[in-house]
């Protein structure tokens, strides 16, 4: 498991009038590793498209303080980086580039967007997002609602059968089949029947903003 630090600590000696100690091999690795939180931030937040606006909006931080985050300015204290790794959905060892140990397992926490649990099954990928999708019941005779982006999206079908529609044609998908295509062509997928279907699903960076980040709790 990886190791959580105490961002908000202090360094240096309690004791008063103590002289400062000699920095040691642990404390200089410290502080390279808080010298790279502020590029990390700016790489994280280009990544995902969004302005210092748009990121003060869903954090409840100013637009000064994150630029001063990202410049290095400001040095990260532990709520701030709370609230940015809960837009980036991404650990506080991830945000901050902390050495994995040991456990490189993903635990991933379910969320529900437009109906569909959706189970992240990556940490902070630049490329590619990889979810399991549950699709709910859906009846085949309702039309499937169909959007474009940029983007490139890939799914496979775990169990059940899905609709897959693609600019005017549509498909059906049965387990154990796959498809991939341009997000910049309409699209949409929903389960083919009354069952549940469930889904593995890859997304380019900007599809997994389009698909996820865009559409309000529901």
């Amino acid at each position: 498991m990886a190791h959580v630090h105490d961002w908000s600590a202090a360094t240096g000696s309690d004791e008063p009038g103590a002289p400062d100690a000699a920095p040691d091999a642990a404390s200089t690795s410290f502080e390279a590793m808080l010298d790279q939180v502020a590029p990390r931030l700016r790489a994280l937040r280009q990544r995902r498209e969004l302005t210092l606006a748009e990121l003060a909006e869903r954090t409840g931080i100013s637009v000064s303080t994150l630029s001063r985050l990202e410049s290095g300015a400001r040095r990260p204290a532990l709520d701030l980086l709370m609230r940015l790794a809960g837009v980036y959905r991404v650990s506080l060892d991830d945000l901050v580039g902390a050495p994995q140990i040991a456990d490189p397992r993903v635990r991933p926490k379910p969320f529900y967007r437009n109906g569909k649990a959706i189970i992240p099954l990556t940490r902070d990928n630049p490329d590619v997002h990889a979810f399991k999708m549950v699709l709910p019941g859906h009846d085949p005779a309702a039309p499937i609602e169909t959007s474009t982006h940029e983007g490139y999206d890939w799914i496979y079908v775990l169990s059940g059968r899905v609709r897959l529609a693609l600019g005017t044609e549509e498909i059906v998908l049965e387990a154990g089949e796959a498809a991939e295509f341009d997000t910049r062509m309409p699209h949409g997928n929903v389960s083919a029947s009354m069952e549940p279907a469930e889904i593995l699903n890859l997304l380019s960076t900007q599809g997994e903003r389009v698909h996820l980040r865009e559409s309000p709790d529901r």
